[in-house]
Formats: structure tokens, sequence, C-alpha cells
């Protein structure tokens, strides 16, 4: 009998331990990737032939390496409470007036929708943006405007504009660009160094939220182009909003840039980030690493438009 008392437990532990090492996995963190585009589309995030774009495939495969499941998608209307609570942070890669269908047809968002983003981020949820993420509500429409365009609103800047950080003013000729790198034990620029180097399309922008920590800092006086001349200014950063985190960069235009190894490591530093997978302080600094950074660069006219062929031939016959 005593082997037989001995040996009750033992199925029982058993059972147990069977039941330890069947237990599901932890779950997959979920992120809407977004990229409507009511305004410019961007080749790298367009579906082509019902095929997901370039960089949701690059996505596709660095949530399979790190455990987060994408949602992706255009369309703007499924944005509210309900829908965004079923995600644990939002990643945008849009343009324009979200507000509106625009350029891409796809339906828009509305303003509630938009107080729904950023009351979900408030609430202890991440918010992750690259590149055009800043060519996304710009105060008073003003991406059709002139001068206006250069100027910085502060505290009347878009709610949007406030939230992510700065808004896109311009973009020169894509060119090699020095970025130098503020906080290297913030999640993924560990292993960049002190500074890097990189060929792509960058952006001029313009009314920095003042409580962002910056990350790293453009070399602007060496760059060609107008759009370039002023001093350096934050091109990545991070932001509490509220419980919440925010994140950006302006990378992310070209196709290999996606497919960059320290790219990717940024990238995933800050989803990471945004997520709360990993922590790391993110105090004020724009003064003290980018003073020049509310200093924009002039505005320069576009020249008018070449007439073409038959308008030039009409002008010779009168």
């Amino acid at each position: 009998m005593k082997s037989v008392r001995l040996f009750a437990p033992l199925v029982c532990l058993g059972l147990a331990l069977s039941w330890v090492f069947a237990a599901p996995s932890a779950k997959k963190a979920r992120i809407l990737f977004f990229s409507k585009s009511s305004g410019f589309e961007h080749s790298v995030i367009s579906w082509k032939n019902g095929q997901p774009s370039h960089a949701e495939k690059v996505l596709k495969e660095l949530g399979d390496k790190h455990g987060w499941e994408f949602e992706f998608s255009k369309d703007g209307s499924k944005f509210g409470k309900d829908y965004l609570a079923g995600f644990d942070a939002v990643f945008f890669y849009t343009t324009g007036n979200l507000l509106e269908a625009g350029t891409d047809g796809n339906p828009p968002m509305t303003a509630e929708g938009k107080q729904a983003l950023f009351d979900l981020v408030k609430s202890g949820k991440g918010f992750i943006g690259t590149h055009s993420a800043s060519d996304t509500f710009h105060t008073d429409n003003e991406a059709v405007k002139g001068p206006e365009r250069f100027l910085n609103h502060g505290d009347k800047a878009d709610p949007y504009v406030r939230f992510l950080g700065a808004e896109f003013i311009k973009h020169g000729a894509q060119q090699e660009a020095r970025n130098t790198v503020v906080n290297p034990a913030f999640p993924g620029f560990e292993k960049v160094g002190s500074d890097y180097t990189l060929m792509e399309e960058w952006y001029s922008l313009k009314d920095f939220t003042p409580d962002i920590h910056v990350l790293s800092v453009m070399d602007a006086p060496s760059m060609k182009g107008t759009e370039y001349q002023r001093p350096a200014f934050p091109t990545t950063w991070a932001r509490k909003e509220g419980e919440g985190r925010v994140w950006y960069t302006a990378m992310g235009h070209r196709e290999d840039i996606w497919t960059n190894p320290m790219f990717q490591d940024i990238l995933v530093g800050g989803i990471r980030w945004a997520l709360g997978e990993v922590k790391a302080e993110v105090p004020p600094n724009l003064k003290e690493v980018a003073p020049g950074a509310f200093t924009n660069p002039p505005y320069v006219a576009s020249p008018p438009p070449k007439p073409k062929a038959k308008e030039k031939e009409k002008e010779k016959a009168k």
C-alpha cells in the first residue's frame, strides 16, 4: 500500500508538470500599421496588385522574429475606442489630412477617431511613427500653403503635431547625411555608435514639442539644399504622452532603408520601447542637444511651372 500511496502523488505531479509545459505561450503584442495616404503615397507603403507593401513585408518578418502580431490597414473609418482597444500600439506611415479620403481614396478617419488615438496612447499604449507620419495633419492645412508652412505655431499647432513631436516642412534631394547619436543607451541605439550616415530623403522639420527626448540630431548645415539652411535639428526622438509612449524617426523613405540592419535595430528598439517591453527614461533634452531646432530654413518660392509644348506653340502664334 505504501508504494501505491507514493505513486499517486507522483502521478499528480506529472500531470501538473505536463500542464505547465503545455500552457499556451504569452499573448503576442498587437500593432496596427496604418498607412493611409490622404496626401502623397510613398511607394514603400503602396499596395500593388493586392500584395503587401515593401514595408509591411519587412514588418511581418520583424514581427515573427520578435513576437508581434501586425494588422495592416488603410481604412480610417475603423478608428474608434473599441477598435483601437484591440492593439498595444499604433504605427503610422501616413500623409495629409486623414479626415479626408484624399489621394488613395480609402475611408477617412473621423474627428472622434483621431481623438480616440490620443486617448488610447494616454491610457498607457504606444505610438510609432516613421518618415511621413510627420507629413500628416498639418497645422491649418499648411501642406497646401506657401510661407506659412515655414512658421512655428507652438501650442497652437495641430494636436497631432504636438502629440507626434514635430511637423514636416519640406525635403531636398536625397543625399547622405550625418546624424549624431544623443542617447546611445536607448533601445536600438546600443550598436549604432556615436553617429551614423545614410542615403535617405531627409525631412526638414519644425514646431518641435519641447518635451521630446532627442535620440539623434542631423547635421543640417553640411547638407545641400535651401531646405537644410538651418542649425542641427532632431531626426529621431521619444516622448511620454500621459501614461503612454510616442516614438518617431524621420527615416523610412527608401526601400533599402527598411532592409538596412542598423535601421532595423533602431526601429525594433523604438517599437519595443513604445510597447513597454523595455524601459528607458526620456527626460526632455531638446534645448540642450539641439538649441537651434526652432530656427527654420528660409522660405523660397517655387518657380512657376514650365509651359507645355502646345502652350509654347500658342504663345509663338500670337
